[in-house]
């Protein structure tokens, strides 16, 4: 999983797996998913990502087993 944020075009990109994208849905403004050609989620881009999430800048990974 990767986490990229361009503070150039304040866009999030969340990207789960190396895929081909195929196909993508946008329910909410600003938010778009992407899919694979199997329908399973790739990735999550969030433009205007600073009004929208605390700090898009800062990462905290955490691993609950």
């Amino acid at each position: 999983m990767k986490v990229i944020y361009e503070a150039a075009t304040d866009t999030l990109r969340i990207i789960f797996r190396d895929a081909v994208v195929e196909d993508f849905s946008e329910d909410r403004s600003g938010v778009k998913v992407d899919y694979d050609a199997d329908d399973k989620i790739v990735a999550f881009n969030i433009r205007q990502a600073s009004k929208l999430v605390d700090d898009p800048r800062s990462l905290d990974h955490i691993v609950v087993e």
